[in-house]
């Protein structure tokens, strides 16, 4: 490994251990962060789980517009660009994201044209992906990104070679999902039948077919309650345990519940979030869902915008500290503030709230079906702004990745 790939490394690292570790080292709390955050030091999201049309929606962007969103795995940062905003700022303290992020924005001023494009982060698993890299992109990238991708993995083979291998099978939750399609085939089960679906009743009867019966196995229930085995999630230990609190039966009612949604909860031709939990790649069809920034007429637009997105290796809460008051109209949380105590929180909404324009919005999400906020904020923060909850509820329920308990939007009072 490089020095400039173990300086990102050993910066994600500090990163995530001021994010999430609470508790005393040798405690069994203790050691379940300090697992969590040697699993989530590399790269976690090769897709981000969060539905950016959802997002646009809620967030109505203008033109005039500047976003401040967490990056994860960029595909809803470059989305964004659809809507036509003047600026976004993306922020992680995972410097893998950070190093995704860059080599997509690379790519779309670098590669030919939209069919290498979607090849590379489409497909993702074309050898002719590695050669478009070096000779097209890599020599464009920063030199710690390029010495990101060009570090060696634990086989000796070079990082950006995932995307000939199918990228998406990659990154802690690529290889989660891996292992939950490997453990259903021990059981005579196959997670990918679903696809093959034709209508709505025909996937309720798969669900019900070659999902569902997977939780009532006595190893899958004990695996389940082990909050270690939900890392590559990205459920770090404080939300695990608003989860298994959110309701009768536990982590495995909870996820059964949201594996139902996904199955079953939308077609699944137009849901690619169901293609990749259950195909591990995108659909390959001509009209097939795609997120927005790999949607063929979007090519051109993305593009053309792609120089008002900036990256950063960063908390939220100490990009906004470092920006000007009233700069900022749309934040973009995804789940953060579920790995935050009441200082954290506290910390965040007091710049939030001195960065935000008039009329700005907040949209986050939360595992569990909580509003988060109210009691763990000080009022005198919150009465700036206005909770939207018939429209929180509504977006959240057409959220297609299905994997989160509520969608949240807030918007600054007059």
């Amino acid at each position: 490994m490089t020095r400039a790939a173990r300086a990102i490394r050993r910066e994600t690292s500090l990163g995530l251990i001021d994010a999430v570790h609470r508790s005393r080292p040798l405690s069994r709390a203790g050691l379940l962060e300090r697992l969590f955050t040697a699993a989530f030091s590399g790269l976690v999201y090769p897709q981000i789980w969060e539905d950016p049309v959802v997002d646009m929606e809620a967030l109505r962007l203008g033109p005039d517009d500047h976003v401040v969103a967490i990056a994860s795995g960029s595909c809803n940062v470059l989305s964004y660009l659809t809507a036509n905003p003047a600026r976004i700022s993306a922020v992680d303290l995972n410097g893998a994201h950070i190093a995704l992020g860059r080599l997509k924005l690379a790519a779309l001023r670098l590669l030919p044209d939209q069919e290498a494009y979607f090849r590379f982060f489409g497909g993702s698993d074309s050898a002719a992906n590695v050669q478009a890299y070096d000779r097209l992109v890599g020599p464009g990238l920063d030199p710690v990104t390029r010495a990101y991708w060009e570090a060696r993995r634990y086989n000796g083979r070079r990082r950006i070679e995932a995307f000939a291998e199918n990228f998406y099978r990659h990154g802690l939750l690529g290889r989660f999902i891996g292992a939950g399609h490997w453990l259903a085939r021990r059981y005579g089960h196959d997670l990918g039948a679903i696809l093959k679906a034709r209508s709505l009743a025909e996937q309720r009867a798969l669900f019900e077919t070659n999902l569902a019966p997977l939780f009532d196995k006595p190893f899958v229930r004990w695996l389940i309650r082990q909050p270690a085995s939900l890392y590559g999630l990205g459920i770090p230990p404080a939300q695990y345990r608003a989860l298994a609190g959110d309701g009768p039966g536990g982590m495995a009612a909870v996820l059964r519940h949201r594996l139902e949604r996904l199955a079953c909860g939308f077609e699944i031709k137009s849901n690619y979030f169901a293609w990749q939990a259950f195909g591990r790649r995108y659909e390959p069809a001509p009209d097939a869902s795609l997120p927005p920034y790999l949607q063929p007429r979007n090519f051109a637009a993305i593009r053309a915008r792609a120089d008002r997105v900036s990256y950063r290796q960063q908390s939220m809460t100490a990009f906004l500290k470092d920006s000007p008051e009233g700069s900022v109209d749309a934040f973009v949380l995804l789940d953060a503030q579920d790995w935050m105590n009441d200082a954290d929180l506290t910390a965040l909404w007091t710049q939030i709230t001195r960065t935000a324009r008039p009329g700005a919005r907040v949209i986050f999400r939360t595992a569990a079906n909580e509003r988060r906020l109210p009691g763990r904020v000080p009022p005198s923060l919150l009465d700036a702004w206005i909770y939207a909850a018939e429209e929180s509820r509504a977006l959240g329920e057409r959220d297609r990745s299905s994997i989160y308990g509520a969608f949240h939007l807030y918007r600054r009072a007059p």
